[in-house]
């Protein structure tokens, strides 16, 4: 069962990723940053909802489908996956290390403090990629601010979603289980 879930949250990170390139165009900044970029609570939820092992595979298995997509076999796309897949679990860590406890998934104040701290890391650990790998990729200075942002506004709307979901939808154990 969890190698259904891993491979599944794998083949649905690339879709949402190209579907918020089509959605969200008209709020990019560069190639690698948008203002609304829903995969970032994809890269969290993978994490919150598989575990930090099996979803850090489900993230590194969807950007590595995403690369395979796009034709990208750079060492620059390589770490991009890297820092991708280790914003969630730092997150994770600050979160837990701050708070002394677990998450709660039932949590909106938890998840929206989560995709916060998420968008915060995932954008320092692409940009101090950035700056030491591949300078053209760093456009202006404030474009860390602009990836956080896209970060948070992806990862607020994936919280609020998954809130109502689990509300709606009667998930509310499902998610207390997997919380902890």
């Amino acid at each position: 069962m969890n190698a259904l879930l891993i491979i599944a949250f794998a083949v649905l990170y690339p879709i949402v990723h190209i579907a918020n390139g089509w959605l969200f165009k008209f709020a990019e900044i560069t190639p690698q940053i948008s203002l609304i970029y829903l995969p970032a609570f994809l890269r969290l939820s993978n994490v919150l909802i598989l575990g930090p092992r099996n979803g850090t595979v489900a993230t590194l298995l969807g950007s590595l489908l995403l690369m395979r997509i796009f034709e990208d076999n750079s060492v620059t796309g390589l770490l991009n996956i890297g820092c991708s897949a280790l914003g969630p679990v730092v997150a994770l860590v600050v979160f837990k290390t701050y708070t002394h406890r677990n998450f709660e998934l039932t949590s909106l104040k938890d998840l929206s403090v989560l995709a916060v701290i998420y968008a915060i890391a995932n954008s320092v650990l692409h940009h101090l990629v950035w700056s030491v790998v591949d300078k053209s990729q760093l456009a202006e200075p404030v474009q860390v601010l602009w990836m956080v942002l896209g970060d948070i506004f992806g990862a607020l709307i994936g919280a609020y979603a998954m809130k109502f979901a689990i509300e709606h939808y009667r998930l509310r154990q499902i998610a207390k289980d997997l919380g902890n």
